[in-house]
Order: C-alpha cells, then sequence, then structure tokens
C-alpha cells in the first residue's frame, strides 16, 4: 500500500540504505539501490504488461517535481502512450527550429546522397539561414521564404535564387517526412518568383575584350588584388574550374612543377586526371608560391578560418562583380570600371568557356579540347577511349598560352622559374 512521503522520511530511508522501493502514489515511488543511492521510478501497465521508467536522481529531482512527473506519465498512460516506449524514440523535439531541421537535412539527406554536399550548406547558412533560420517550424511562413528569395534575387544572383528556392523545397519536404510539418512553405513558389528561368550562358570573351579586361584588373589592383589577377590567369589559360583551382595544395604538383595532378576526390568528374602546365603558367605558380607564406593551399584563406585554409567560393565572384559595379556588402556601390572600358557583363566561370573558345579557334580536335577542360568523353568513345592524351594537351594549352601571355603579363618580362612541390 503506498505511503504519502516526505522529505525526512526519505532521508531516513538514505541513511539507513536497505535495498527496496517505497510506494508514493499513482505509480510513482522511491527506490534505494544497492550501493544506497535513492531514484525516483514510475510503474503503469501498458499493453497489458506492467512497465517501469526511472524519472530521476535524488536529491537532484525533489520529491514535489517526481509527483509532477509522474502525473504527465499518469496523463500519457490514459492515452494510451507508453512513457518508456517513447524515451527510446529519436528525441524529434530537439528539432525545433528551421537552423535545426536543416542541421539534420544536410547530415541525413543531402550528406549521403550528394557528391558536394557544401554547396546547399553553404546557400543555407550565407543566404537562408540570417532570415529565417532561428524560426520554430511552426512559425515559418511563405512571407519568410519569398523575403530571403527576393533579397538574393536583388542581390543580382538569379542562378543562386533559384537553387536557394529548390533547397528550400527540399528542406521542409524533409520535415514534412519527419512528421515536423504539416505543409511546405516553399511549395507555391517557382523560378518566376525567384530569378527567372535560366537560359543557357554562351558568353566567350574575345582577345580584345581580353585584352581590355586584363587592363582594367592590373589598373585595379586596389579592387582586384594580384591573388583575384593570377587566378584569372590560370582559369583562362589552363580551363580549370574554380572549385578546382582554389582548393589546390602545392603537394599535387610535381617536383619540377610542370604537372598538376588533381586528385580524384577534387575533381568533378570523380577522376584523378593531369594537367599539363604551360611554362608561364609555372611562373604564376611561383609567384603564387611565395605570396602563399608556406601555406599547404595555392590560394589560402586571407581571414582567419575554422572550416577550411583556402579562400571562399565567392572570393573571385565577388572581386569580379564589383568592378562590374555591382554591390557585394553594405554601403554604397562601386564604379562600373569594366561596363565603362565596354566590357559585356561575364562571370568567372566564363573564362573557363573563354578557354574552350579559343582551343577550338587554334585548331585543337574537339575530344582533345574536352579533355583539356576536364570533361568526359561521352558515348563509346567515353567508355574506350582510356588515353589521357597528356602530350596533345600539352601542344594545346601551349598554343593558349602563347595568344594570351602577352595580354595578362603587360609585357612584364616575367621571369618564369621552376617551384619545387612542398613536402
Amino acid at each position: 500500500m503506498a505511503t504519502r512521503l516526505n522529505d525526512k522520511q526519505i532521508k531516513s530511508l538514505l541513511r539507513k540504505g536497505e535495498p527496496g522501493y517505497t510506494g508514493v502514489g499513482n505509480g510513482l515511488r522511491f527506490r534505494i539501490s544497492n550501493e544506497g543511492t535513492g531514484f525516483w521510478v514510475f510503474r503503469y501497465k501498458a499493453n497489458g504488461k506492467r512497465r517501469q521508467i526511472t524519472l530521476g536522481k535524488y536529491p537532484e529531482l525533489t520529491l514535489a517535481k517526481a509527483i509532477v512527473e509522474a502525473a504527465k506519465h499518469q496523463i500519457e498512460v490514459k492515452q494510451g502512450v507508453d512513457p518508456l516506449a517513447e524515451k527510446k524514440r529519436p528525441e524529434s523535439a530537439k528539432i525545433q527550429t528551421v537552423n535545426d531541421l536543416a542541421a539534420d537535412w544536410l547530415k541525413n539527406d543531402i550528406g549521403k546522397r550528394l557528391k558536394h554536399p557544401h554547396i546547399p550548406r553553404r546557400v543555407f547558412e550565407k543566404d537562408l539561414a540570417p532570415y529565417f533560420g532561428e524560426l520554430s517550424l511552426n512559425r515559418i511562413s511563405p512571407l519568410d521564404i519569398r523575403h530571403a528569395i527576393e533579397a538574393i534575387t536583388a542581390s543580382g544572383r538569379p542562378t543562386v535564387a533559384n537553387d536557394a528556392l529548390g533547397y528550400c523545397k527540399q528542406l521542409f519536404r524533409h520535415g514534412i517526412r519527419l512528421d515536423l510539418m504539416k505543409t511546405n512553405p516553399a511549395d507555391a513558389f517557382t523560378v518566376r518568383h525567384a530569378g527567372g528561368i535560366e537560359k543557357s550562358r554562351s558568353r566567350a570573351l574575345t582577345i580584345d575584350e581580353l585584352t581590355t579586361v586584363f587592363k582594367v584588373f592590373h589598373d585595379s589592383a586596389d579592387q582586384f588584388t594580384r591573388d583575384n589577377y593570377l587566378a584569372a590567369a590560370l582559369l583562362l589559360t589552363l580551363g580549370i574550374r574554380k572549385g578546382e583551382l582554389i582548393a589546390a595544395k602545392w603537394s599535387e604538383f610535381s617536383g619540377d612543377g610542370t604537372l598538376w595532378d588533381i586528385p580524384k576526390e577534387r575533381s568533378k568528374t570523380g577522376e584523378a586526371i593531369t594537367i599539363p602546365l604551360p611554362p608561364v603558367a609555372i611562373g604564376w605558380l611561383e609567384e603564387l608560391h611565395m605570396r602563399a607564406c608556406g601555406s599547404e593551399y595555392v590560394f589560402p584563406s586571407r581571414r582567419a578560418s575554422k572550416r577550411r585554409g583556402y579562400i571562399s567560393d565567392d572570393t573571385l565572384n565577388h572581386a569580379l562583380a564589383k568592378l562590374f559595379g555591382q554591390k557585394v556588402r553594405p554601403g554604397d556601390p562601386p564604379a562600373n570600371k569594366l561596363g565603362e572600358a565596354g566590357i559585356e557583363h561575364f562571370t568567372v566561370h566564363d573564362l573557363r568557356r573563354t578557354c574552350r573558345s579559343l582551343l577550338a579557334g587554334a585548331g585543337v580536335p574537339g575530344h582533345v579540347a574536352e579533355r583539356c577542360l576536364n570533361h568526359k568523353l561521352k558515348g563509346v568513345e567515353g567508355i574506350y577511349d582510356r588515353y589521357d592524351y597528356l602530350d596533345e594537351r600539352r601542344e594545346a594549352l601551349q598554343k593558349i598560352a602563347d595568344l594570351l601571355t602577352p595580354i595578362i603579363n603587360h609585357d612584364s618580362h616575367t621571369n618564369v622559374t621552376t617551384f619545387k612541390r612542398r613536402a
């Protein structure tokens, strides 16, 4: 029969230290373990079986609080809920805000099925979380989604706005799957409400345009740093992807510096590739090696960062955008130096497309040009042709280097030396 305990009686039981249970009422019991420690337990019946759940340790859980906890569980049992079974379930209560949901989505969905999960992570953390990341899941609304997406579009990044909208839909669909939400606040929006229907880009710069562009780059060293200048030169001359370049390590270059081995882990195609370096590119890398001041990365982070040791994915994009007069940070928009020089807008990725156009103009066969850009060969040719065309690519990239060197180096008689691969 249950005994109504008080704190004085509990302390007396603990002094005696006899293992066993003392009933309090409504399923609540005070238990003394073999070690003499006091615990509160709640006994009940679920699905025809007697069950018991530990509520907490005395005196951390006081008598008054234990009575309240037991009363809550009594109500749950009457509603058909098994408290012990509920305790063993994943703690969905931890996912309360949009930031909480995003962390689960990025880890358990995006992280498992995408090769480059850092892209949606970056878009969420930079462009979405500041607007609604701290909101609880029952407060997020379509107006919050619209506000964030319109802000991205207004910043001159329509493609990112479309991507962000797509990520929003995936994120809240994940919440519905976990039964944390009943509706998707992003579902009613389409690309028409974001960045608009995207057109395939075909922008490739001419030699005359490149001459003007690199002159503006050179004359705007206070905005477009020397590191940015050399990065643009390498992107254009080698036709590599921005992500492959900015994350490069010195250990990836051969002992004499004439070859660059991009490992499969960093290649978008998932296959390693060796890039033959023209002498002028080796000279640019030699300068970058000195400017890196001992960093393992070719383009070390310019700010202290715990996330990674190389520059942000947006560094080059922002630097170029500012020369087109686009405001990328709070404050007055900068002067449109490239526009005033007669240059139609282009993006960092257009430098890669320009390289492909120059390769075609130089008479480089298509399959060689495609391998220069680290594209997989398509169809039957891609299946059976495992030859990597290293010598042909070396000759092709040298043609591009000969064409671009006077434009990029400005007849500066840059010394071309060979840097040693760092251990």
